[in-house]
Formats: structure tokens, C-alpha cells, sequence
């Protein structure tokens, strides 16, 4: 990733990471998630209106940097980096994807969750990584393990998985955590029936958190 949108990333301090069923759903949803503080937001290619949501989004939300999340194929990179995305997100390191990436410029964050994918994903390029699943992996206690031998090359996590407003200050205290990826801002429960202010509450309870830790 870009100097510029790491510094970004960190001072938001929250990804919201989005799972996005209707189409109309998409701007009121990136409304309702920036009047509460988060200004970034990752969009999970989990439905077929994924992409669609992002071009939305990008032309009536600008002040949002949206990303783009699952991308698990060379295809769907390009199919992101067209649709506008700001960055590219994967579960998992997949060099091939990490490579097209590189190639079409898009910022990208890979998966890992072992040591062995932390040097793969460097050898690749990458500094910014996503930590998936976190909690199931081992948590802070398990990231701090797995970090300490990369953090002079200055390699940063974005823990995903079992993160909540609960642990979110514990992690963002981490030097290491550049974000969080907070899927619990924006449950489908809430989307499908349209409670943006219930979605723009915990957004605002996320950015409150970060502003605590982070000020």
C-alpha cells in the first residue's frame, strides 16, 4: 500500500467491512457508517452486487476510501481496480493475485496467519497485512508471536475475526495494528432492515474508541 493511504488507514483506525445483499443498500449504508466517524470502508465480493455497490458508492459517498475484500482470483483484481477500488483485500496469501495486483496497481493486502505467510507476503511486496481469522488464530497474544521477528522491515496487521468494540482498544494499542477490520459495524441484520441509525451508533462507538487510543 501507498505511504499515503497507510497513514490514512491508521488514523481512521476502523475498516468497516461490508457484506452488502441490495444494491440500494449501498449509499445509505456508506452514509450512515461516515456520519458515525468511519471513513473506510472494505467491500466483501460475497454477493453479486458487490462491485456495483462500489461504483455507487465512489460516485455518491467520495469522502469514503473504499476497498475491495474476498478477492480471490487475478480476475476479480482487475474487476476491483475497474470498479474504482481504493485497495484490494484477500483471506489468504496467494501469490499469483498478489502479483497482479502489483501489476495493475492496486494497493493490496494479503492474509496470513503464519510466519510462513508473513515472508511470503514480503517477498511479494507487501507490508500491509491482513491478520485472518484473528481471535481464532491466537489473538494479540498469537499476532504479537508472529510480528516480532518482521516489525523492523515495518510490516503492520489489520486484524479481521473476532474483533469487537470489546478488544478493539487492546489491538489498536498494538504498535503493529496499522486497523481493525470491523465487520460487527455493520451486521445484516441491521441492513436488511435499513437501521442506519443503529449502524451510524456503532460506527460512532468504533471512532470513539479509535480517538481514545489514537488521538
Amino acid at each position: 500500500m501507498t505511504d499515503q493511504l497507510t497513514r490514512q488507514l491508521r488514523q481512521t483506525g476502523v475498516i468497516a467491512v461490508l457484506m452488502i445483499d441490495r444494491l440500494e443498500d449501498a449509499v445509505p449504508l456508506a452514509r450512515a457508517l461516515l456520519a458515525g466517524g468511519v471513513d473506510a470502508i472494505e467491500l466483501t465480493l460475497r454477493t453479486e452486487v458487490a462491485l456495483e455497490c462500489l461504483r455507487r458508492i465512489r460516485a455518491e459517498v467520495p469522502e469514503i476510501t473504499a476497498g475491495v475484500g474476498t478477492i480471490l482470483t487475478l480476475k476479480q483484481a482487475n474487476e476491483a481496480k475497474e470498479a474504482g477500488a481504493t485497495f484490494g483485500v484477500a483471506p489468504g496469501m496467494n501469490p499469483r493475485v498478489v502479483a497482479e495486483a502489483a501489476r495493475i496497481g492496486l494497493p493490496f493486502a494479503p492474509g496470513v496467519c503464519t510466519p510462513t505467510d508473513i515472508e511470503l507476503a514480503l517477498e511479494a511486496g507487501c507490508k500491509a497485512l491482513k491478520f485472518f481469522p484473528s481471535e481464532p488464530c491466537g489473538g494479540l497474544t498469537y499476532l504479537r508471536s508472529i510480528a516480532a521477528p518482521f516489525m523492523h522491515l515495518g510490516v503492520q496487521f489489520i486484524p479481521l475475526g473476532g474483533v469487537s468494540a470489546a478488544n478493539a482498544a487492546t489491538y489498536l494499542k498494538e504498535p503493529s495494528v496499522l486497523a481493525l477490520g470491523g465487520s460487527w459495524l455493520a451486521p445484516k441484520d441491521l441492513i436488511a432492515k435499513g437501521d442506519w441509525a443503529a449502524i451510524t451508533k456503532l460506527a460512532r462507538e468504533a471512532s470513539d474508541i479509535v480517538k481514545q487510543v489514537r488521538p
